[in-house]
């Protein structure tokens, strides 16, 4: 019997990490059963922090072109956003694209059934939607939002939900997740706070200045977009990239990662 195990061990090495994902999904799931308006909160507040950021990137960007090219103020920007990962992972706050992966693996290993599954996703789209909503109206409110960064909002919505084809963003969407979920696979290997925030801030950069899809980034710069003004035309578009970007980024997220990475360490799926 020890020896069956030291072989499992051996050949499946990730097993460990895995199980790790499952007590995480238990967790998360008697947290939306016992507390749901807690679990929205928490959603909430990683919506907040991606907006906040956004406008930080926005402002980064903005300021840099004043003084340099292009691509590197779209680097530049990108660094800037990837902290925003770093701060939702660190306050346990509750992001669907990073829950696509941990969710996905939940179901392999039958933790959790499709039904809560798609619970959670609801849920957590939700409040990461409303914190960005919260956050915008705030902003509407004040004059931290120059002319140019609202006509940044406008124009950024108009090109991603109107310019971008479907397939394109599809496709798009599938390499934004699989960067999010491989650097939080690859951070959990590490128990000190600096290697997980490096980790974690170079797949945020790699997605954000290669131009992908992220539906819960585009659904907070639509909301952004809908409190500043947009015009109605654009409102199915909208709903189009957000359709599409939340399948590639299930696909990149909890296909090609969760899926994945779940049966390569499943000893009871292999002879």
């Amino acid at each position: 019997m020890k020896q069956q195990a030291d072989l499992e061990s051996e050949f499946f090495y990730g097993r460990l990490l895995m199980e790790g994902i499952q007590h995480t999904v238990t967790t998360k799931q008697g947290l939306i059963s016992s507390f749901t308006i807690r679990y929205l909160m928490r959603a909430m507040m990683a919506g907040f922090i991606i907006a906040l950021i956004t406008i930080f990137t926005w402002k980064l960007k903005i300021d840099f072109l004043k003084v340099t090219d292009s691509g590197v103020a779209a680097l530049i920007g990108g660094i800037g956003f990837s902290v925003a990962l770093v701060f939702i992972m660190f306050t346990y706050s509750e992001l669907l694209t990073s829950n696509f992966m941990y969710f996905t693996v939940g179901m392999y290993y039958k933790t959790i059934d499709l039904y809560h599954a798609l619970l959670v996703f609801l849920v957590c789209f939700i409040g990461n939607i409303l914190g960005g909503l919260v956050l915008f109206l705030m902003l509407s409110i004040s004059t931290l939002l120059s002319d140019e960064m609202i006509k940044l909002i406008i124009t950024t919505t108009e090109y991603k939900a109107h310019t971008l084809t479907a397939y394109d963003i599809f496709i798009r969407g599938i390499f934004a997740n699989f960067f999010i979920n491989i650097s939080i696979i690859v951070s959990m290997h590490f128990k000190e706070a600096f290697p997980k925030m490096f980790v974690l801030m170079i797949g945020v950069t790699i997605f954000a200045y290669m131009g992908y899809e992220h539906v819960i980034a585009n659904g907070i710069i639509f909301t952004g977009a809908v409190v500043n003004g947009i015009s109605s035309e654009y409102y199915l578009d909208i709903i189009k990239n957000i359709i599409m970007s939340g399948l590639g980024n299930y696909i990149g997220g909890g296909l090609l990662i969760g899926l994945f990475y779940a049966y390569l360490n499943a000893p009871k799926s292999s002879k």
